[in-house]
């Protein structure tokens, strides 16, 4: 280990002393074991040099040596938890993943007003108005945007309302499978809004995600898995 120069000078501290040697010890260590951090043995052996090389007269007052002493167990202690964080980390999110497995097969409601179509099934979905109207107008609207059905839903007080279409145009015909976009709005205030729309997709499978955390879900008619806190409501099998 490189020494350090303390005679006759101020006395680094061990923090100041710990940033300059680190990177020259990194790139050192890295060639050799690939290590990439400073262990407990670095901190006494670089405190040991710092004792025996500095001005005898004047030494490292007690108080400095104990300010010292305390920065290190503070990063070691940091250190510790972090990896314990992690551990319980890892752990909380394989319960999770375990728990979401019970999802496989039922049918579960995101916040995306498109949703996707069995070849005789329709879209359901959930509005939530922010107070109550007297004309609730439906349309739906297919992937490329063209209007192919609009009903009413009459007078609805505020709150959240299930909304429901059965797959078919104004005529009766059953469409094909496919994505379709629910848009609910209505006269708020004397002008005509829209509001949020969510919808129901049945889960396919469960992924652990990416190493951060988070529990996804494969959804049928959905491109990305979305998390699982993105959930609103579970329905039926």
């Amino acid at each position: 280990m490189t020494g350090i120069k303390g005679t006759g000078q101020s006395p680094l501290s061990y923090i100041d002393q710990l940033k300059s040697m680190q990177e020259k010890k990194l790139q050192s260590e890295q060639k050799v074991t690939g290590q990439q951090e400073l262990k407990q043995e670095d901190f006494l052996s670089l405190l040991t040099k710092q004792m025996s090389q500095q001005d005898p007269f004047k030494p490292v007052g007690n108080d400095q040596m104990i300010a010292q002493m305390a920065s290190f167990a503070t990063v070691d202690g940091i250190s510790k938890m972090n990896e314990q964080f992690g551990g319980l980390n890892a752990a909380m999110t394989s319960n999770q993943a375990l728990q979401a497995s019970s999802l496989v097969g039922r049918d579960v409601l995101v916040p995306n007003p498109t949703g996707s179509k069995s070849a005789e099934g329709g879209v359901a979905g959930m509005v939530k108005l922010p107070q109550s109207l007297n004309n609730l107008i439906v349309r739906v609207e297919n992937a490329t945007g063209e209007l192919v059905r609009s009903f009413d839903l009459g007078s609805k007080p505020a709150g959240d309302h299930r909304v429901a279409w059965d797959g078919k145009d104004d005529r009766g015909n059953m469409l094909p499978a496919g994505k379709y976009q629910l848009k609910v709005s209505g006269l708020a205030d004397g002008k005509n809004s829209e509001f949020d729309v969510s919808t129901y997709a049945n889960v396919n499978s469960v992924l652990l995600g990416n190493g951060d955390g988070n529990v996804m879900l494969n959804l049928a008619g959905f491109e990305s898995p979305i998390k699982l806190a993105e959930v609103l409501e579970v329905g039926k099998a």
